[in-house]
């Protein structure tokens, strides 16, 4: 543990810490900025934080003893000081000393937080995962805070070689041993998915849907009552489309485009599945549905373009390279200063699914990147693009990341 390195109550200016206490002092940073309300963490926080299933490699599985041994060592070297809140409290929480020892600002802190929870990564992948501590506004921001911290007299990262099969040279603090050398996983190929054609993919995702949209239906289509963050950019959607006609593609069987009505958008929902779409107007006969496909959205009957489209989850079943054709073709058919907003499933994954509530299926859900993500919006001429970055909600959502964008045709 850490006694190997240093003596117990001296402050260090970067002191070297234990894979353990690495993900201490991670969680503690992160949950600083991320939950204010409920910081400094308990003990049971802090282990809940520390052995989350999202955001954290590898996931753990930290009991209360190695913990309360972890936090005795990192108080006494003044990495961590014991809190007890209100009066008569008997409850210690435990608050992070970290910055203290280091001296760094808020995009430092942002980066150091996520490659002590997730260790070496590149810079696209720390801009998207540390956005929820600090907004980066592009990649090379990114790397002039490493930089700046590579640069210090007492250097807190380092950037290491490029492996075979890597794209970019990932960074690592210096905050404890450098990782092993280990051979590169191998690049996802989200163009797998249409290997066999775009024809191919489509024809099962249709197949697919039509065989589980009563399932789909009874299990989802009351999901947005669990999802505060859904139902917040929906309504703000729904306000800014200033009573223009609103497009909901891929709706599923309607409860988004249902919330957006709520919100007084003029919604229609189009989906390519004909079951889908059945089950919509059951569910939400006042609300108007069309079969279509949003690779060839036509514009409302009424008006010259849409004030807004939405596709929660429409893109999960593309490749990455196919996103800036079919973001540009949506594009082409808001008004000027129409928004587009979307969500999908963010990380590293291509998954085969057999099965989809119950229904037999063969389809395949690609977990995007999200610096690729934005970059396919930028590329399709849009502006003032919006991201977010969140964890998946415990025992409601399957366990991946959500990324949710909003980008406004030009004036």
């Amino acid at each position: 543990m850490l006694g190997e390195y240093y003596a117990p109550g001296v402050a260090e200016s970067r002191p070297q810490l234990s894979a353990v206490e690495q993900r201490v002092l991670g969680a503690l940073l992160e949950k600083q900025r991320t939950v204010p309300a409920s910081y400094p963490l308990t003990l049971n926080s802090l282990r809940t934080a520390c052995n989350q299933a999202s955001s954290r490699d590898p996931v753990t599985d930290y009991d209360d003893s190695l913990l309360q041994a972890t936090l005795k060592e990192l108080r006494d070297r003044e990495l961590v000081r014991p809190v007890w809140t209100g009066a008569g409290s008997r409850v210690v929480k435990f608050h992070q000393r970290l910055e203290e020892h280091v001296g760094i600002g808020e995009p430092e802190v942002a980066v150091l937080t996520v490659l002590l929870l997730r260790g070496p990564q590149t810079p696209g992948e720390l801009r998207s995962r540390a956005a929820r501590l600090h907004p980066f506004e592009d990649r090379t921001e990114v790397e002039a805070t490493l930089r700046g911290l590579a640069a210090r007299s007492e250097p807190l990262v380092v950037e290491l070689e490029r492996r075979p099969g890597q794209q970019d040279r990932r960074w690592a603090h210096l905050l404890g041993p450098l990782p092993e050398a280990t051979p590169p996983p191998a690049p996802v190929d989200r163009d797998v998915v249409i290997a066999a054609g775009a024809d191919v993919r489509d024809a099962r995702v249709l197949a697919g849907y039509d065989a589980a949209a009563a399932g789909y239906a009874r299990e989802l289509s009351a999901e947005l009552e669990h999802k505060p963050f859904d139902c917040w950019l929906l309504d703000r959607i729904a306000r800014d489309a200033d009573g223009g006609p609103v497009a909901d593609v891929g709706t599923g069987p309607g409860h988004v485009a249902a919330r957006l009505a709520a919100s007084g958008a003029s919604v229609v929902g189009v989906d390519l599945s004909p079951a889908m779409i059945d089950q919509a107007r059951n569910l939400f006969p006042d609300l108007e549905f069309e079969v279509g496909d949003l690779t060839n959205l036509l514009r409302p009957r009424a008006a010259a373009g849409w004030s807004a489209i939405t596709a929660w989850y429409a893109f999960v079943h593309m490749a990455t390279s196919e996103l800036p054709a079919v973001i540009a073709g949506l594009a082409r058919v808001l008004v000027p200063g129409g928004r587009l907003a979307f969500a999908l499933h963010a990380g590293e994954e291509v998954r085969h699914v057999d099965e989809l509530f119950g229904a037999p299926v063969d389809l395949e859900f690609v977990l995007h990147d999200p610096s690729e993500v934005v970059d396919a919006v930028r590329a399709a001429g849009l502006v003032d693009i919006e991201w977010y970055l969140r964890s998946p909600l415990r025992d409601v959502e399957t366990p991946t990341d959500r990324l949710y964008v909003v980008a406004r045709r030009p004036l």
